[in-house]
């Protein structure tokens, strides 16, 4: 197991890959830029910090619609039409990581923690099975997976915290607080797993819970946890909304 000594170095300046460049600044909440041309640029809406006029904003459809509604989760999400400048960030302090992926390669990404990718990047989720992470992983439901299935493409994603990459060889395990993991290779299995503590006769039982990760493969660990504001989508009347009340319900019971 390669555990290194450092967080990922995330100062970039005019890098350019997969037909857009694009630039990293500041170190408390940092915002990505991006000079778009003739490779479009997908996000989440509420992402968006600034742009220059001309650059237009469109709809994209995501595939898996229905289900996606019912759990609480954007249907469509926004990209860039025309040329110019456009930027981003999230609401809470940490790193912007760029993903730079040849064609074929994918990755796996902890809900709520897209910030932008290259529109021609294949963008799916995946329900993680097992009534424990359902309930008790907190980690959600979903993990995003971006597959570069249209030549290479970046994805940038936002780590809360510091963000460390551990590189797994096969085998090897990596047990992880369930809000401490921010992406992975697909190598890479997931799993949530409980341990019964006993405080006594009258204190009550407590579990303390984990994601354990088992390579080959790279996990990246943040060092803090913030619930992002989106994934409340204000409680239930916000879950109603975007999702229907199906999603209301499932995001309730979900969240305890």
């Amino acid at each position: 197991m390669r555990i290194p000594d450092a967080p990922i170095k995330v100062e970039v300046t005019d890098e350019t890959f997969a037909g857009v460049t694009y630039h990293l600044r500041g170190s408390l909440v940092p915002e990505l830029q991006i000079e778009v041309s003739g490779q479009a640029v997908m996000f989440e809406h509420h992402t968006l910090l600034w742009k220059e006029h001309q650059v237009g904003i469109e709809l994209r459809k995501l595939p898996g619609g229905i289900k996606r509604k019912i759990a609480g989760l954007d249907f469509f999400i926004t990209k860039t039409a025309g040329s110019g400048r456009i930027a981003f960030s999230r609401d809470w302090p940490g790193q912007c990581i760029p993903l730079h992926l040849a064609h074929g390669q994918e990755i796996n990404l902890r809900e709520h923690h897209f910030l932008a990718a290259t529109d021609n990047i294949g963008y799916s989720f995946e329900r993680v099975q097992g009534v424990r992470n359902m309930l008790l992983g907190g980690s959600g439901i979903f993990i995003d997976k971006f597959h570069a299935s249209e030549g290479d493409a970046v994805v940038w994603v936002s780590g809360q915290g510091n963000v460390f990459e551990v590189e797994l060889d096969s085998g090897e395990e990596l047990d992880v607080e369930a809000g401490g993991w921010l992406y992975k290779d697909p190598s890479v299995t997931l799993s949530s797993h409980s341990l019964g503590l006993k405080a006594g006769m009258f204190a009550g039982d407590h579990k303390l819970t984990w994601n354990r990760f088992t390579g080959p493969g790279k996990v990246a660990i943040q060092t803090m946890y913030i619930e992002p504001l989106e994934s409340e989508a204000g409680g239930s009347v916000g879950a109603a909304a975007t999702g229907g009340v199906a999603g209301a319900v499932i995001s309730g019971l979900l969240r305890g």
